[in-house]
């Protein structure tokens, strides 16, 4: 059922709503118009009031249950946007709310406020100026007053899925150990091998004791798989199996697949909260902050940095070249080369450059050795594809999980500085390539990530025990928050050119913008940064 509000901002008359919606159940007579909007599976409500509007209250964000919702607001606040979260009694209404048990815990007694407030609410856009619309918000993550699942009743799997990343093994033991620890429940099942371990593999029953110390390991312990995902397949084995909670950790193409199954589970009418934790070493997912092992990612890859710098400075005409994981998005490289200050030129997907010819690479190559000695180079896996694939035989396929298969553009730019120096300028480098993606993949995560991984794995377990679902989990602006699944899977989170961020990269490299002959990738380039490329050749001319 999809519902919206909505009221114009510049009418003369009381605030009025129009209601849509694709479902012919009615909603609960009891409860009203706002209670059919906030218990929607997928609700998005809107609200835009004038300074008149007739529903006045001292607080503009009254959220009285779970299923339900009252939202008002003073003079002062207009534009306020709850792009809620589903939950379970949107279509189990009769589903009873239990006494949470952290009322009780001892741990959680010298907390001030133990649960989570209804109305507390968490601002997607935190840089606002006096006037603007208040914008969109989530709601915070963690503990409520109520919860929907009894600890006993509570059947729950955990399945990893897609690439490997630090942190996995962090998130699976803090789900297994806040269930357990914080809620008393003792049914956990790990299912192996991904989507398809779920009606193809063996399961694994996972027990504080058990997960002990997995989090000093990289990897997975529960083994994961690209792809495999058959929705009916999959509710059918958890329908088999009674499992009422899953826990799927994974990136965009993983989140996708929950969403189908949270949306499966409630065509069938089941009472299974699914819940992503969203994972990617490439940082690409939206909305959220930072994913988990990007911060491992950045750490470890300066291993690699420093390692190319060291071999490229203690020979003549020394050449380092690091490539770094990034298949869309180049964050890894952008944030390691900061974080170096030892790097020439940072190269990612986002951003076009060319080889030859005044203002390329190979000319500001030969510049840096000139002035140097040695010059040090990283570029992410997904930069310069295009012209990899003039040279070499282009893969126009996928993998399992739907990647564009890349060619590997760090053995191509390596092969080209080579046939450029020895050929044309007749000059002679020494060149070395260091290729650590495997490696930073497979590591344990950092302090940092640890915690952070131990967040993200108990604001799952507050929200499914809380009855929600089809949801995800993740920091935005620093304060965790419940997110709709579609929201970050609608698109990939990516460096933009326009930002201060990548200013201060290139303030810090002094390498060139590229953007004299960036035609030939112009079909690459989002409209926004394309017309400040524009502008900027305009006012170079």
């Amino acid at each position: 059922m999809e519902l919206s509000l909505s009221s114009s901002l510049h009418s003369t008359t009381p605030a009025s709503f129009y209601l849509s919606t694709n479902s012919t159940s009615p909603p609960r007579q009891n409860l009203g118009l706002f209670s059919a909007a906030a218990s929607n599976f997928s609700s998005r409500v809107l609200l835009k009031f004038n300074k008149s509007s007739i529903l006045r209250q001292p607080r503009p964000v009254i959220v009285k249950s779970q299923s339900s919702s009252e939202i008002t607001n003073d003079n002062d606040d207009h534009g306020f946007v709850l792009e809620d979260v589903p939950h379970l009694t949107s279509f189990l209404p009769d589903l009873p709310p239990y006494p949470n048990p952290l009322k009780y815990s001892q741990a959680y007694a010298i907390v001030k406020n133990t649960f989570v407030s209804p109305e507390d609410v968490v601002a997607q856009q935190i840089v606002v100026q006096k006037g603007s619309p208040r914008g969109i918000h989530f709601r915070r993550a963690g503990p409520r007053e109520k919860v929907y699942f009894k600890p006993e009743q509570v059947h729950a799997c955990i399945v990893t899925c897609g690439g490997l990343c630090p942190g996995i093994n962090t998130v699976i033991r803090e789900i297994v150990c806040g269930l357990h620890n914080m809620y008393g429940v003792d049914d956990v099942l790990g299912i192996q091998g991904g989507y398809r371990g779920f009606y193809s593999q063996n399961t694994i029953k996972l027990t504080p004791k058990l997960v002990n110390d997995i989090h000093k390991r990289g990897g997975t312990f529960l083994q994961t798989s690209r792809g495999g995902h058959d929705t009916k397949k999959i509710v059918d084995n958890i329908q088999d199996r009674g499992i009422n909670q899953v826990y799927i950790i994974g990136g965009d193409g993983t989140h996708k697949g929950a969403a189908a199954i949270s949306k499966e589970v409630e065509k069938r009418g089941l009472q299974v909260a699914v819940v992503g934790i969203p994972k990617t070493i490439d940082n690409d997912i939206a909305v959220i902050d930072k994913s988990f092992g990007f911060d491992t990612a950045v750490e470890e890859a300066q291993r690699a940095i420093n390692a190319a710098h060291v071999e490229a400075e203690c020979v003549a005409n020394g050449v380092g070249i690091v490539k770094l994981m990034g298949r869309y998005s180049g964050f890894i490289a952008m944030f390691a080369t900061l974080a170096s200050r030892d790097v020439d030129c940072c190269l990612i997907p986002e951003s076009p450059f060319y080889l030859e010819g005044q203002g390329g690479l190979l000319e500001y190559v030969e510049q840096r050795l000139k002035e140097n000695g040695h010059v040090l180079i990283v570029l992410a896996e997904g930069a310069g594809q295009e012209y990899v694939s003039q040279s070499a035989q282009a893969v126009n396929g996928t993998d399992a999980s739907g990647n564009r298969l890349l060619l590997d553009v760090g053995l191509w730019l390596t092969q080209e500085v080579k046939d450029h120096f020895t050929n044309v300028r007749k000059m002679e480098i020494n060149l070395k390539y260091i290729d650590p993606t495997y490696m930073i993949r497979a590591i344990p995560s950092n302090a940092y990530d640890n915690i952070y991984c131990t967040l993200l794995a108990q604001s799952a377990v507050h929200g499914t025990m809380a009855g929600y679902t089809g949801f995800t989990v993740g920091p935005v602006n620093s304060r965790h928050a419940y997110i709709p699944i579609n929201r970050v899977t609608e698109k990939t989170n990516t460096v933009r050119l326009t930002d201060r961020m990548w200013a201060r990269l290139l303030a810090s490299t002094n390498q060139p913008s590229f953007l004299q002959k960036c035609e030939i990738v112009r079909e690459r380039a989002d409209k926004e940064t394309m017309e400040v490329i524009d502008d900027m050749r305009i006012t170079s001319i």
